[in-house]
């Protein structure tokens, strides 16, 4: 139960992710033939699969991660502070290996949890999955494998709002809105990130795009926990 689960415990995350090249035509002949097969599941009648590359993000096996927000609550003179932080850039590996260490010292303790919104079904196997193809160590946190669902300490705050219902997905912009929760798509939102990065370039603007939504979710999962919102001048950046 939420009451039961302290907001000083938890890391919340979000993550921007692209497809592994800016265009179709720069993807391997082994790994087009392989989207080719793949995009057969979902492309239209008159669609190529290059046509629907711009999917490509959404799979950790033909995306990759660019930016990573984390986001924790901590108390400062009787009032609550939200640190929040981003790992991004071009090298994902660098990347992974700079929040796998965070993580891990985060996660030192077994009260401590990582929450993001549909996280449990995208963001926290993602990462995982990219970490193992980049060689990089999991935490143990994200290593869940023969684990009892006790034991496994994810919260996804779409899940929660599900209150079971195994069909029901609701966006965070949505969520955002009906809680009366400043919204975090007030610039860019995911379908743009991919332009953002391999025609702008410009990474800070995805990394504040993410922090947005670190922010969001935080506020939201008080916002179940029946709390008060973070105050907007309450949140610093690392």
């Amino acid at each position: 139960m939420l009451e039961n689960i302290k907001v000083e415990d938890i890391m919340f995350l979000d993550i921007e992710t692209v497809p592994q090249e800016s265009t179709f035509e720069n993807v391997s002949d082994e790994m087009q033939l392989l989207w080719q097969k793949k995009s057969e599941y979902f492309r239209g009648d008159d669609e190529t699969a290059a046509d629907v590359y711009g999917r490509a993000g959404i799979y950790a096996e033909f995306g990759k991660i660019v930016c990573i927000s984390v986001g924790v609550v901590s108390a400062r003179g009787g009032k609550r502070i939200f640190r929040v932080k981003s790992f991004a850039g071009d090298n994902e590996k660098v990347l992974l290996e700079d929040f796998g260490h965070m993580l891990s010292q985060f996660a030192r303790d077994m009260h401590k949890n990582i929450c993001g919104h549909n996280a449990k079904e995208f963001d926290f196997p993602y990462i995982a999955r990219r970490m193992l193809i980049n060689g990089v160590k999991l935490p143990a946190i994200l290593d869940v494998a023969g684990k009892k669902p006790w034991e496994v300490k994810f919260l996804d705050t779409m899940d929660m709002w599900k209150f079971g219902d195994y069909k029901h997905y609701t966006s965070l912009n949505l969520l955002t809105t009906i809680f009366n929760i400043p919204s975090p798509k007030d610039d860019i939102d995911g379908s743009q990130v991919a332009s953002v990065f391999y025609e702008e370039n410009d990474v800070e603007r995805i990394a504040r795009y993410c922090e947005k939504d670190v922010l969001a979710t935080a506020q939201l999962f008080l916002r179940f926990k029946g709390d008060d919102l973070i105050d907007e001048d309450a949140v610093e950046h690392a």
